[in-house]
């Protein structure tokens, strides 16, 4: 798999936790695996890894995304840009191995693919201003 379509099921994976109890979300993750046939098992493992670093970081992500997003809260942001934004917030600021020009784009098609009407634009705003405020 190319690295857009490992994000995509990182995506996947990580909005799931919206709508699930922390408790079931490792029944979820691996009924998930299991319908994912066209994946090797480095790809799951680049998946999982990736997952499961975004999740300890989701309170500081959001804290950094109530900022940015003026008039915006992550607990009114619409479940998939939130979740596009975090996975983006955490590629920029701590995956070394994705360059944060990548990242944005990345979440930016994202959006336009899984989004709303307005929700690339949205996006773009939010990890702008990100970008911007970067120590």
């Amino acid at each position: 798999m190319v690295r857009s379509e490992l994000r995509e099921h990182v995506f996947k994976m990580l909005f799931q936790i919206e709508f699930n109890d922390e408790a079931d979300m490792p029944e979820h993750l691996k009924y998930y695996f299991d319908e994912l046939e066209h994946a090797g098992e480095t790809d799951k493992e680049y998946i999982r890894r990736k997952y499961e670093a975004v999740l300890p970081r989701i309170q500081e992500i959001d804290a950094l995304l109530n900022e940015a997003a003026e008039g915006w809260k992550t607990s009114r942001m619409n479940k998939v840009d939130l979740t596009i934004l975090r996975l983006a917030v955490y590629e920029m600021r701590w995956d070394d191995d994705v360059p944060e020009g990548v990242a944005i784009n990345e979440a930016v098609e994202l959006a336009k693919r899984f989004g709303g009407e307005n929700s690339s634009s949205f996006v773009n705003g939010v990890l702008g201003k990100l970008t911007k405020q970067e120590p």
